[in-house]
């Protein structure tokens, strides 16, 4: 068994189809205080900084998983959108574009420390203007790290793949089972 560090659904989603036995605590950690260059750098900090928060707060007798993700486009990290204003402006940095998603896992148990940074890149189409409205409508986009995600309303736009899906939705699992007992 071990701790899934992280209160994402799709996470614990995906530990579950894989026949991870898992429990989920995430653990409290401000992002907003990061100061970062590149997405990279963020997202390993982000990750880095749980993780030192969940090893202060439950050790490793029980080992631990904590990830996060990052999308980015044009150069500009994409965060949850704060309204639907900033949703517009983040979904039409990625229409049209190539939307890189990239996702920092650290795995460590009393024997192992195991840590990736994977990228997962989308070519996207134009996102159509009618639908862009419904989705922006909808609010389906709130709490999403660039406003959506790959498996809703990009999925008709994808024109190409680089990299791992399971990374895409948050936890490259392809990566991480070789590490771990199932």
């Amino acid at each position: 068994m071990i701790i899934l560090a992280s209160n994402s659904e799709s996470r614990a989603s995906i530990l579950r189809q894989a026949g991870v036995v898992f429990v989920q605590k995430g653990c409290d950690f401000d992002e907003e205080r990061i100061v970062a260059t590149t997405p990279k750098n963020f997202v390993y900090q982000a990750t880095l900084g749980k993780y030192e928060a969940c090893l202060k707060e439950m050790g490793l007798d029980t080992p631990i998983l904590v990830a996060d993700t990052v999308v980015t486009a044009q150069g500009k990290i994409l965060r949850k959108a704060k309204n639907r204003e900033d949703a517009r402006y983040i979904l039409e940095l990625q229409s049209a574009s190539v939307t890189s998603i990239i996702t920092c896992m650290i795995y460590a148990s009393k024997s192992l420390y195991f840590l990736d940074i994977s990228s997962t890149d989308y070519t996207f189409s134009r996102f159509e203007e009618k639908k862009l409205q419904a989705y922006l409508d909808s609010e389906e986009w709130q709490g999403k790290a660039g406003a959506c995600m790959v498996e809703g309303f990009c999925k008709p736009y994808i024109q190409h793949v680089k990299g791992l899906e399971s990374n895409a939705m948050g936890l490259g699992i392809e990566k991480l089972l070789p590490f771990i007992d199932v």
